[in-house]
């Protein structure tokens, strides 16, 4: 009995499913029909998975924040192109005269080639930089003023002069009477013992 309660409740999901698939096939495939097949060149947005960016100008830096933004897969007819061929020149309307930048390695391009067209004049900077005058104080150091150093030549340089205080031989001095009359001793000893041995 299980089975058949089974197989039944089974069936009808199937039968659900099928009708609802029938319904929307239709509409689906009138939406596909109706989604316009963009004429010329276009481009489509491929890489990264997140999208890219649309700019006032072929620059990520000069020509401020992005626009707008496109979703990867989208389609958008193409303007231009510039000269070394980074960025192209798309119809968008959030831009300045209908057209927006997008970089090139982002999208896949479509229907032909793009003529060069001229970058737009870039932004004046809304910010002009100043400096703060506190702080260029606190780098402003004014060097101390000191004497530059003068050369003071050396006094003369004198060399002593010795003179002998004594003026006869330096060995009759005081230790030479002295180391004189150790010899003598000395002498006569060693005579004396050598007389002495025999």
């Amino acid at each position: 009995m299980k089975q058949f309660w089974f197989k039944t409740l089974f069936g009808v999901f199937i039968v659900m499913g099928l009708s609802v698939a029938v319904f929307l096939s239709p509409r689906q495939a009138e939406a596909f029909q109706g989604a316009s097949t963009p004429v010329g060149v276009f481009i489509t947005v491929a890489n990264p998975p997140d999208g890219t960016n649309v700019r006032n100008g072929p620059s990520s830096v000069a020509y401020g924040p992005p626009i707008g933004h496109l979703n990867p897969g989208d389609v958008v007819p193409a303007i231009g192109r510039t000269s070394g061929g980074d960025w192209v020149q798309i119809e968008f309307s959030a831009g300045a005269n209908g057209t927006g930048w997008v970089y090139s390695p982002n999208v896949v391009l479509s229907g032909g080639e793009l003529r060069v067209v001229e970058s737009p004049p870039t932004p004046a900077p809304l910010i002009t930089a100043t400096i703060d005058p506190t702080l260029a104080a606190a780098f402003n150091i004014q060097p101390t003023q000191t004497r530059m150093p003068t050369f003071t030549p050396p006094p003369p340089l004198e060399v002593p002069q010795f003179t002998d205080a004594n003026q006869g031989p330096s060995f009759l001095g005081t230790s030479g009477i002295f180391i004189l009359g150790l010899a003598v001793v000395g002498s006569v000893g060693l005579l004396i013992s050598y007389l002495w041995q025999k």
